[in-house]
């Protein structure tokens, strides 16, 4: 049986997973990359690979994301031995910090709603006393936080790094600089897509996977993906002696020594740069956080897009109208990295069964009228 080519349209952290699963499932595979002059969220990724919280009012997200936490290990494993790359995976743990008792009742709330969705997410809530023996750099600020064991961390550069190359590694062709402009579903079957410079590329099938693209792209193959851009804004100290063993949803220390604080959140349409509000408040934060931190020289700010739906839940979906087509879009690419790889690769190449209840993440649901959406950024 002849295996079906795949074209993927988009060379961030969610297509190049894709890919990378669609080339180990057998498939021959094309991955489009913009490259440089994309919008791409993978560049300013926070790097987290973060279990608690996601999927509060959608209980299939919520197992979806449980499930690409176990995959974490064996994806870094195999990057590692097949490219030589190691992303720097730490998944001992996680602490989302609170600063007010109202916030963490509220955390704690959302958290056993999630603890009811079948999805296993284990937490612990607890005060400063207890939060400050696991995390001794706390300031008085802070008064407590919650834990999820499964949590973790990696680099997200050195992970889209890993997958380009594990891609090439697997056979499957790398084209950078491309910037698609339309996709066609064809008469006779298979895809065609054009760039802006004129080149074109054909396959059996094709994956739409190109971020804040997506919104102009789906349309022309019967999909719906009403994404829209939201920026977060990131800073980078300078190497410090490891003082933070545990990432938190505000500040993480990488395995060179840097501090990563974040993040902003702020609806400016496809500004992705920094200002100076924005970069006193993150910094201002941290400090409450953390308190050594005051004294430490920030060596870099940059701003990123993130990709986000209507409930700021993933669209996975096949076309009815030109089969073989699909979209995917997350703005938590390297959490669900692993399920992206061995779930989402298979699948969408035809090698594999496609996921339980899939139909749930369908971009469709956003047109249905008797339904509200909202999303916490």
């Amino acid at each position: 049986m002849r295996k079906e080519e795949v074209i993927v349209v988009g060379g961030g952290v969610v297509g190049a997973a894709i890919a990378f699963g669609a080339a180990k499932a057998g498939a021959p595979v094309t991955l489009l990359d913009q490259g440089d002059i994309a919008n791409r969220a993978s560049r300013g990724n926070f790097g987290l690979v973060w279990l608690q919280s996601k999927g509060d009012g959608f209980p299939r997200y919520a197992r979806w994301s449980r499930d690409a936490i176990d995959h974490w290990q064996p994806l870094a494993a195999e990057l590692l031995s097949l490219t030589g790359i190691d992303v720097d995976l730490q998944q001992a743990g996680g602490f989302w910090i609170g600063f007010s008792e109202t916030e963490m009742r509220a955390r704690e709330k959302l958290l056993e709603r999630l603890r009811h969705t079948g999805a296993g997410v284990p937490y612990r809530m607890m005060e400063h006393a207890e939060l400050k023996t696991h995390l001794p750099a706390i300031g008085p600020k802070v008064a407590g936080g919650s834990w999820c064991p499964l949590d973790g961390h990696v680099n997200p550069l050195k992970l889209l790094h890993a997958l380009h190359a594990g891609l090439k590694a697997l056979g499957a062709q790398v084209f950078s600089g491309v910037d698609v402009t339309a996709v066609r579903h064809r008469t006779n079957g298979g895809f065609v897509v054009a760039g802006s410079d004129n080149r074109s590329w054909s396959g059996d099938r094709l994956v739409l996977a190109a971020g804040l693209g997506n919104k102009q792209l789906a349309p022309q193959v019967g999909l719906h993906a009403p994404v829209e851009p939201n920026r977060g804004q990131v800073l980078i100290t300078e190497r410090l002696s490891p003082f933070l063993p545990y990432p938190t949803n505000k500040a993480r220390q990488t395995a060179e020594g840097t501090v990563q604080l974040g993040y902003s959140v702020e609806d400016v349409g496809f500004d992705d740069g920094t200002t100076v509000s924005a970069i006193e408040w993150i910094a201002r934060r941290a400090v409450d956080t953390f308190p050594l931190l005051a004294n430490v020289r920030l060596v870099r700010a940059w701003g990123a897009l993130r990709v986000m739906t209507p409930d700021g839940h993933p669209i996975y979906q096949e076309s009815r109208s030109c089969p073989g087509a699909f979209v995917a879009a997350s703005h938590s690419g390297v959490t669900l990295a692993g399920t992206h790889a061995y779930v989402v690769g298979p699948w969408i190449s035809g090698l594999g069964p496609a996921p339980d209840d899939i139909e749930e993440f369908a971009g469709d649901r956003y047109l249905d009228p008797t339904r509200s959406f909202a999303n916490a950024h």
